[in-house]
């Protein structure tokens, strides 16, 4: 029987031990299949909504599931985790094991949906579960290692959240090319290519999730008074909901700065997720509707240049913190803010499919800084007593836009853009030319160091969500 304990997620009045290489990577496991489940589906549903005869108008709405699944699910889940504690399943494992066990569900019926209302809706259940499984992981770490091992856990699963989400966007062209499975749209069927990567997807986010259930154990919560458990337990969402009030009408004048910067980032990925496999097939690849088979090759193709951009944000990882250092945090973002516009604007100028590669080079200097530098130069302004609070109000800025562009762009694509999807692409590269901009006018940070290798692959874990 769970019981309630304090949210400041207190462990036993004891010393954690230090934990080996391999317990580390046991515990940080399941995150590779967490994240192989985010980017199949973020790579992919765009082009199975259209396989079930969505018109370009109507997908941005259809991804209308990820930003209030994850505004509304990952801190409810994240405090009922908190307040959670089984003797046998511990505190975060029973959340890890019931998002999987869901996630896999779904990721076994999506391929197999006959009509966009099955698809949209097993998508708000998948993502769902998916925050039920990973928002716990975020916490995992702290609970697990002593303060001079958690650089090294969240790098593990920086590692492992890159390695399965580059392995996850190529795997409908591994299917294809490499074992020869038929990428044919025949009679409304969603190609075996992609019914067999989420087949596969679906087996490597249980397993990965069940290997650290299985190999990692949980240290019990301090014994406290039951008094005091009652006490903070009382506190519920009312008195968290309240709290969050306050923070978000005092937020820091840099918060402010950089929410701005925030909201007119993240459109420009909404954009590119939303339509640029798409885009690929049909104007890269030429094809003249989903049931052309170029059209599933140029999906693929689409895919594996995804793939190929979170390499590329691995690899820069390692460099950013020196860039930073030499030319100041806000600038460095700015110019990789800038990079990776000319990224997107360029995808629409490619007339042979190897040089997506160097537009996607661009996008993933880009991410690799939208995932870090914001948090890097918001650290330090915040109150040591709500930084938690207010890295949650921060997230606002990032679903908020999302929800705005599922809403209404739309009518943008219909009315303004004639629906095409290059054209909403490029778009989204401008958003982040406006964002690089006001980054570099608006944002006041001094010249300080930035921060280490190790540090930023922290904040990309707790920064890591849906589509």
């Amino acid at each position: 029987m769970s019981v309630s304990v304090p949210s400041s997620n207190g462990i036993g009045a004891f010393a954690k031990p230090k934990l080996s290489f391999w317990q580390i990577f046991n515990m940080s496991f399941g995150f590779f299949g967490i994240q192989f489940g985010w980017d199949l589906q973020r790579a992919n549903m765009g082009p199975i909504y259209e396989y079930l005869k969505a018109s370009p108008d109507q997908i941005p709405l259809l991804f209308l599931a990820a930003p209030l699944t994850g505004l509304i699910a990952q801190p409810i889940i994240g405090y009922m985790s908190d307040h959670t504690w089984h003797p046998k399943w511990g505190r975060r494992r029973p959340y890890f094991f019931v998002g999987a066990i869901l996630s896999t569900i779904c990721l076994f019926l999506m391929p197999n949906s006959g009509a966009l209302w099955m698809a949209a809706g097993l998508l708000w259940v998948l993502d769902t579960s998916g925050n039920i499984a990973m928002e716990p992981f975020r916490a995992f770490v702290a609970d697990k290692l002593p303060d001079d091992q958690s650089t090294m856990g969240f790098a593990m699963q920086s590692f492992l959240i890159g390695l399965g989400g580059s392995i996850a966007s190529a795997l409908p062209w591994i299917m294809s090319n490499v074992f020869g499975v038929s990428r044919e749209h025949v009679n409304g069927k969603i190609p075996n290519s992609v019914q067999y990567s989420f087949y596969i997807g679906a087996s490597i986010f249980f397993a990965s999730v069940f290997y650290t259930i299985l190999t990692s154990k949980e240290y019990p919560p301090a014994d406290i008074p039951v008094k005091d458990k009652i006490k903070e337990s009382r506190k519920g969402f009312g008195g968290g909901f309240e709290e969050i009030l306050h923070s978000i009408g005092h937020m820091p004048k840099k918060m402010k700065q950089l929410a701005l910067v925030q909201f007119f980032t993240w459109p420009g990925l909404f954009l590119m997720w939303f339509y640029y496999s798409t885009a690929v097939a049909r104007t890269v690849f030429h094809a003249t509707s989903e049931k052309d088979t170029l059209y599933t090759k140029g999906v693929e193709f689409a895919g594996l240049t995804l793939s190929y951009y979170s390499i590329i944000t691995f690899i820069f990882a390692l460099f950013l913190p020196f860039i930073a250092k030499r030319v100041g945090r806000k600038s460095a973002h700015s110019l990789c803010l800038l990079v990776g516009a000319a990224g997107l604007i360029s995808v629409g100028f490619v007339t042979q499919p190897y040089q997506l590669y160097f537009c996607m080079t661009g996008v993933g200097i880009a991410w690799t800084s939208i995932l870090s530098m914001p948090y890097a130069m918001l650290a330090g302004s915040l109150p040591r007593d709500k930084v938690g609070i207010y890295m949650g109000i921060f997230n606002f800025f990032i679903v908020l836009p999302e929800i705005i562009a599922s809403l209404f762009f739309g009518w943008i694509m219909q009315h303004w853009l004639n629906n095409d999807r290059m054209l909403a692409v490029q778009l989204g590269g401008g958003m982040m030319i406006l964002a690089a901009v006001l980054c570099y006018f608006v944002v006041k940070d001094k010249k300080t160091d930035a921060l280490s290798a190790a540090e930023l692959a922290r904040l990309e874990i707790e920064e890591q969500r849906s589509v």
